[in-house]
């Protein structure tokens, strides 16, 4: 994970940006949840606590376990943010967290739908502040993520 990748100036408009959405994880994250559970529903079954199906977003959303689980994204977004200027620090970490995904059945195409609701979280949260260039700088820090994670994912695995 280079962060050659994004420029000093991207890591201050993140940073910037995120400053915004960190007073309220909480509630960004269910806006974030909320618009991946909109393009693709079919996530929804993967997240199941003490072997309950949720029948909607809305309950899945409600849970207290789930709302955990929105929390430990959220952070993991914060370090991120934190780390900038070290992102390789995050690396192990993030392949670690690639294989639990994986072992509950998460594909890596599913980040794509994950990627558009952070945008889409962000550009909510920030309104007329929310330009190309953050717009572009998250998806730089995003695309890194991601990349490490992926490789969590078997080689033989579906992606």
């Amino acid at each position: 994970m280079e962060s050659g990748r994004l420029s000093s100036t991207q890591q201050a408009l993140i940073r910037e940006s995120w400053q915004k959405v960190s007073s309220n994880l909480l509630q960004h994250g269910i806006v974030l949840f909320t618009r991946l559970f909109d393009l693709d529903p079919d996530l929804l079954p993967l997240f199941q606590y003490n072997c309950k199906q949720f029948s909607s977003p809305q309950e899945c959303l409600s849970s207290p376990e789930f709302l955990d689980h929105i929390r430990k994204v959220m952070l993991v977004i914060d370090a991120a943010v934190t780390q900038l200027e070290n992102l390789s620090s995050l690396e192990e970490y993030l392949t670690n967290l690639g294989k639990k995904h994986q072992a509950v059945g998460v594909k890596v195409d599913s980040f794509s739908a994950v990627g558009e609701s952070l945008l889409f979280m962000l550009e909510k949260c920030l309104g007329t502040a929310f330009s190309p260039d953050i717009r572009e700088a998250w998806t730089r820090l995003y695309g890194a993520v991601v990349k490490a994670m992926s490789r969590g994912w078997d080689l033989q695995g579906e992606r």
